[in-house]
């Protein structure tokens, strides 16, 4: 199970999201500012970072940027009142997995936390699976019915990424920082072009597809 971290200035949510998530066998630690979480953090090691975004000392989103500033890999998950588009935009762009607007359903966060959980098992094993396809990232192999396809280098490890998280929202922007990086001819076009390439390379497999978000950028659906 997982060793998750709660920022929550509302004690009393503090303390019954950290209870639920005990009783499903995790274990928990409580920060009630962001400032707290980030000292937390930085002497302990977390495995996801559950945070409200709405909070005193330093808000959720100046914690989740502070945190990406230095680590890519530990999931984040936003709990908050806040259910505007552009809050929820901000989010994906500055590197959030995950977000859940209040007053919210405790089973509903537990299925979240373990599906970031598969995720990360499947990062881990390098090797996935879905219908027809079977992905290994260190054999750099694709193949479809146990036929291989040719995808680049960049196909390919934006792929990997997508199957490691069905149904998160990638922005074009958050794309464009993590597979192109400093490259400067690189635009949100570029992206699509990428985007439009897979999915022709891929339109034999049968177990998801790759939908637009219209506005933000690109998900992977399974099917």
């Amino acid at each position: 199970m997982a060793k998750i971290l709660v920022t929550e200035d509302d004690r009393d949510l503090n303390r019954i999201v950290s209870s639920f998530l005990v009783g499903l066998g995790h274990e928990a630690a409580s920060a009630y500012d962001g400032k707290e979480a980030m000292a937390k953090y930085e002497s302990e090691r977390f495995d996801i970072l559950l945070t409200d975004i709405m909070m005193p000392k330093m808000d959720g989103f100046e914690l989740a940027e502070s945190i990406r500033r230095v680590d890519a890999e530990i999931p984040i998950i936003f709990m908050t009142a806040k259910d505007d588009k552009a809050s929820k935009m901000f989010s994906l762009g500055i590197g959030v997995d995950d977000y859940i607007v209040k007053p919210f359903d405790l089973d509903v966060l537990a299925i979240k936390i373990s599906a970031i959980l598969r995720r990360a098992k499947i990062e881990k094993e390098r090797e996935i699976s879905v219908g027809n396809l079977k992905m290994n990232s260190e054999e750099r192999s694709v193949t479809v019915d146990g036929a291989e396809i040719a995808l680049t280098v960049r196909e390919f490890d934006i792929l990997f990424k997508f199957l490691s998280y069905p149904k998160k929202t990638f922005t074009r922007s958050a794309l464009m920082d993590e597979f192109w990086d400093f490259d400067s001819s690189a635009t949100s076009r570029t992206v699509d072009v990428y985007m439009a390439k897979l999915r022709e390379k891929t339109k034999c497999c049968d177990g998801f597809e790759i939908q637009t978000v219209h506005g933000l950028g690109y998900k992977l659906v399974l099917k």
